[in-house]
């Protein structure tokens, strides 16, 4: 069972968002086929900056993201250093003084428990848990700005748990619920548990996620509430990991996700099931080093903290209804993109609204009117 606490309750300039970049995608750099797993380096090249998206098969799967104050930044990768996993340096982006703010995201376990009683409550009914750095994984499945990467262990069966990145040039929204909105400053993971055979009749699943920094690591979650909810239906809320920047509302990083999960791989409303994540604590660096090498290799005391997402509510079907399960998250740096209120949203507002108050104007009208009429005093019949 992991030790991040699962039910427990839930001076930095802002960045701009580039409104276009240019990207370049490189697999392996300076290495053919490195044993182990792949490294994926895309290069989003704005006009005075750039962003490093490092995603790493080696150990646990691991996105690191790099913000640097220069168009000419570049990575420098000593595969020997990097393939040992027992010191740091052995990737970096030079210069390195013109690093801005780097951040990562482990996927460390994944959780199953048996919900017996059906309350959505994980309590010592804990399977052995599995630790995603002992997983199988596939080389990475390119195609444009989009990676896949797949793995599988024993106990899954034929089942496997894929991870999708997607990495944007433009400001923009997913096709695929929950249409997370997205800039040229973020990227997208997707995740996904397809065919995985539950070791009961009422498991459900958590998984537990690692935020790794230097300065300003994501250590708390804002919940962010809205009264739209065109894009995801039914979902009124926005989850955002970010850095604790004693009450600014500036920040340089983020992760950021709608607290709903999907038990098809192409959902209408009723395959949606809502999650919960656990507060984030500290954990240790050495830890997260030990299981990523992507960690080790660019971090030398790197701060961590972990949570748990969970799927599933009371009452909800359960893992093996479907045997599917997806769920997306958005990492980037800057201030996380913000959806505004939608024309369609604000027509119907102002329909709603609008209506009434006419109604009520012409009353008021009528009623003065008629006060201000001259009624003639009465002449009897004589």
């Amino acid at each position: 069972m992991s030790a991040l606490g699962i039910w427990e309750p839930l001076a930095v300039k802002a960045q701009t968002y580039k409104t276009a970049v240019e990207l370049s995608v490189q697999l392996n750099p300076g290495f053919h086929s490195p044993p182990g797993g792949d490294l994926l380096h895309v290069r989003a090249v704005g006009e005075n900056d750039t962003l490093h998206y490092l995603f790493c098969s080696q150990g646990a799967p691991t996105l690191l993201l790099v913000h640097t104050n220069t168009s000419s930044s570049t990575l420098k990768v000593n595969w020997t250093q990097f393939l040992d996993r027992n010191v740091s340096g052995g990737l970096e982006v030079e210069p390195k003084s013109s690093v801005l703010y780097s951040t990562a995201i482990v996927f460390s376990k994944l959780l199953e428990y048996d919900d017996f009683n059906d309350t959505a409550q994980p309590s010592s009914t804990f399977f052995p848990l599995y630790d995603l750095q002992n997983f199988n994984w596939s080389r990475l499945n390119l195609s444009g700005s989009t990676s896949l990467l797949c793995g599988t262990e024993g106990t899954l069966g034929n089942g496997s748990l894929c991870l999708q990145l997607s990495v944007f040039d433009v400001e923009g929204r997913g096709e695929a619920w929950p249409r997370l909105l997205h800039t040229a400053n973020s990227s997208q993971l997707e995740l996904w548990l397809d065919g995985v055979s539950p070791r009961s009749n009422h498991s459900r699943f958590l998984l537990e996620l690692l935020a790794v920094g230097g300065a300003y690591t994501p250590s708390h979650v804002e919940i962010h509430r809205s009264i739209d909810d065109e894009f995801t239906p039914s979902m009124f809320s926005v989850s955002r990991w970010v850095p604790e920047l004693n009450g600014s509302h500036q920040v340089p990083g983020f992760f950021q996700w709608k607290p709903v999960a999907y038990r098809q791989p192409h959902p209408v409303l009723e395959d949606a099931t809502s999650c919960h994540h656990s507060d984030p604590l500290p954990q240790s660096g050495e830890t997260a080093a030990a299981m990523s090498g992507l960690i080790r290799a660019f971090y030398t005391e790197p701060e961590v903290f972990g949570l748990n997402v969970s799927f599933g509510l009371a009452g909800d079907p359960f893992y093996n209804s479907t045997r599917f399960l997806s769920w997306t998250l958005l990492a980037g740096v800057g201030s996380p993109p913000m959806d505004s209120i939608s024309p369609l949203v604000i027509s119907m507002m102002a329909v709603g609204l609008g209506v009434p108050l006419v109604f009520v104007l012409l009353g008021s009208v009528y009623v003065c009117t008629r006060k201000t009429v001259v009624t003639t005093p009465y002449q009897p019949i004589n």
